[in-house]
Formats: structure tokens, C-alpha cells, sequence
């Protein structure tokens, strides 16, 4: 296992070079904000000529043809895995068995089995493994988080989250975006992965999974950007509905689809016996103007009255919002506090295997007709 090379910062290699790591929203601008903490020092992709473009660029020192030359040949503690869905558990496996913490993008692996492997690796070298999406490391989920553990809205009885988009053929993809719509993608993978993230992040561990599936568009025509009259042939589900029982009655119903044109519903609607929380689209407005991102009916907003209350504590400013800073790489950031023992994971290896099963267990459970019980567990942190 290697260590931090000094208090707070660490040395990270980087495999892959695609669009996830240059975008504005990607992790290396926001790595870029944070070389306090975390040195960049090599990169490798599938395309070299990409991972040197890239490493001009961002002013990377190193660049390997491949991950067992990086492996080798830098000095790291840490890999961040932006490699294809196909590719994830080779590299996080590959970069554990090296005694490297690692983040990594989602899903954390392909099959069950797959992420048994990667969490007891991780266990018996005492490395941190943190997988996407952050979201729960965003304010506003964090928020969400902590009004729900304490009581703010009493005991929960269902939620609601939209998780879906139109897709990335009709949002004039900077890249081709065929493989989305292909075996093994798909929205459940893509866009459902982050509802089903954030309430496992509020209500911890699911139990059951029940769902429906299918194929609503066979084919798609890409519109805009560089690959704008594409026509590409649809091979896995494009819309998925999923029920999730988290026990004692409690409740998630989670779209997964890339058929949502446009919405204005909140991404979280949880109702509790005490009361009602809404996480709304970054930015949302209501009447009376202002950011209203998080908002909270309370049975007892006053005396013998009922109302909504914008929690004090969220209006207290500044607060430092690590996620808008630093946007996707905010899971580098959250690694060196782990790695240094000032947090516990929030986005752990345990939570997206479990994620991850309750994503195969939907395919099953939509092609089955059967509601599926489901076997992993986690701790909230």
C-alpha cells in the first residue's frame, strides 16, 4: 500500500483521455484547481497520441503507453479510472493489485462477482475506493442527507426522483454517440445509476427491486454536433422504470430512460410522515424568486400551522461548496480526506457495488416479471 507523499496532497495517474476528463464540467479542470492537494504525474489511454494531446494540455509530466507502464514506471498513489464501462474492472483491479487508492467512473464493475472482487481486494490492502456519481458530495445532497437522518420530514414513506434525459443523440453529442444505445450501456447504466445513487445515499440500502423495461425507439438520428444525422440502431432498453422497497413500508419509485424531452418535476420529491423534501434542478426559481434547490414542508412549520420553511442552516453563507469548484473531480478531493483519515467514504466501494446490483437486478426483474430480493449491504458514512 503506498501512502500520501506529503500531509493532504497526492500523487494520482490517470487512465483515460476522452471527453469525461478535458470537459469543462470533467476532472481535469477541476483537478486543476486543486494542485494544493493532488499532483497529476502521468496519464495513459488506448490512444496515445490522445493521452499526449491531453498531457500538453493539462501540463501532465508523463505519459505510458499503457497501464502496467504507468503502474511501473510512475511514481503514484492513486488512479482515477475513466475508461469505458467495459474496461472498469480490469483497470480498478489491476490498479488495487498495485496498492493504489483509486477513483473510479461508474459503474464500479460489470457483474456482481466482479465487485465482490474489487471491495474484498481493497479490504485486504486497506486501499480507499471511491466510485461516481458525487453527487452526494454536492451540497445540496449532503443537505438533503442530513435533514433526512434527522427527522425533518419523520418517518419516510416514498420518494420520487427523476433520473432520465432526452439522450445523447438529441443533446448534439461532442462525440459519437452510438455506444450509449448499445448492449451493456443504455440509460439504467448511463442516467439511472444517479437516482438510484442519491436515495441509497439518503435511506442507505435497499432490499427489494421490482421494474419494467423496454424499447421505445429502435432507432435514434443523432442531432447536432460533429456526428448530427448519425443513425444508429438501438440494442438495449431505452426506458426503464424501477420500485425499490427499502423496508418498513418505505418506498422509491426512479425513471431511467433517455426518452424525457423536457421536465420541470424536482429531482427528489420524499414525503414522510412529517413532512416533504424537494431537491430541485440546479438553478430552479420558485415564486417569490431566489435559488431554491432545497426546499422542506413541515407539518409544524409554526404553532398549529403547516407550511414551507427554507431551513436555516442553508442560508448560512459563505459555505464552502466543494463540488461547484471542483465539479466531477470533487471525488479526488474527497479521496485525499479519506486516504488522510479525515473522512469516511461517502461514495465507497460498498455503496456502488450495491448500486450496481440493484441495477442488474432491475434487467432481471423487468424480464422476469418477478421482484428481486437483493443481497448486498452498506453503511452509510
Amino acid at each position: 500500500m503506498t501512502d500520501a507523499r506529503s500531509a493532504g496532497r497526492i500523487r494520482l495517474g490517470i487512465v483515460g483521455a476522452g471527453m469525461i476528463s478535458t470537459v469543462e464540467a470533467g476532472f481535469l479542470p477541476g483537478l486543476s484547481r486543486m494542485r494544493d492537494r493532488v499532483e497529476v504525474v502521468a496519464i495513459t489511454s488506448r490512444t496515445k497520441a490522445r493521452a499526449e494531446a491531453v498531457a500538453r494540455e493539462w501540463q501532465i509530466p508523463a505519459v505510458f503507453d499503457s497501464l502496467e507502464a504507468m503502474l511501473d514506471g510512475a511514481e503514484i498513489d492513486a488512479v482515477l479510472n475513466l475508461t469505458p464501462i467495459e474496461a472498469h474492472y480490469e483497470v480498478n483491479m489491476r490498479a488495487l493489485e498495485a496498492g493504489k487508492h483509486l477513483v473510479t467512473e461508474k459503474p464500479l464493475a460489470a457483474t456482481l462477482a466482479q465487485a465482490n472482487e474489487i471491495c474484498a481486494l481493497a479490504d485486504r490492502r486497506g486501499l480507499v475506493v471511491l466510485c461516481a456519481p458525487a453527487d452526494m458530495l454536492s451540497l445540496e445532497w449532503a443537505d438533503a442527507r442530513r435533514l433526512v437522518r434527522s427527522g425533518a420530514v419523520g418517518k419516510v414513506a416514498f420518494a420520487r426522483l427523476q433520473s432520465s434525459h432526452s439522450g445523447p443523440a438529441a443533446m448534439a453529442w461532442p462525440a459519437d454517440p452510438t455506444w450509449f444505445y448499445q448492449k451493456g450501456a443504455g440509460p439504467l447504466l448511463d442516467m439511472g445509476v444517479y437516482g438510484i445513487d442519491r436515495i441509497t445515499g439518503l435511506l442507505g440500502p435497499a432490499r427489494r427491486v421490482a421494474a419494467m423495461s423496454g424499447l421505445v425507439a429502435p432507432r435514434r438520428v443523432a442531432r447536432g454536433g460533429p456526428f448530427d444525422g448519425r443513425q444508429i440502431d438501438v440494442t438495449e432498453d431505452d426506458n426503464t422504470l424501477l420500485l425499490l422497497d427499502f423496508g418498513d413500508a418505505a418506498f422509491a419509485m426512479i425513471d431511467a430512460t433517455f426518452n424525457v424531452q423536457a421536465s420541470l418535476s424536482p429531482e427528489l420529491e420524499l414525503f414522510g410522515m412529517a413532512g416533504t423534501l424537494i431537491v430541485n434542478r440546479p438553478g430552479a426559481v420558485r415564486d417569490g424568486g431566489g435559488d431554491r434547490t432545497i426546499e422542506l414542508f413541515r407539518t409544524d412549520a409554526a404553532p398549529g400551522l403547516a407550511g414551507w420553511i427554507t431551513p436555516a442552516s442553508l442560508d448560512a453563507l459563505p459555505r464552502e461548496n466543494r463540488a461547484d469548484r471542483y465539479s466531477r473531480a470533487v471525488l479526488v478531493d474527497h479521496l485525499v480526506d479519506c486516504i488522510a483519515g479525515d473522512a469516511r467514504p461517502v461514495t465507497g466501494a460498498d455503496r456502488a457495488r450495491h448500486v450496481l446490483e440493484i441495477m442488474l437486478a432491475a434487467k432481471t426483474a423487468a424480464r422476469e416479471g418477478r421482484t428481486v430480493e437483493l443481497t448486498t449491504r452498506f453503511e452509510l458514512a
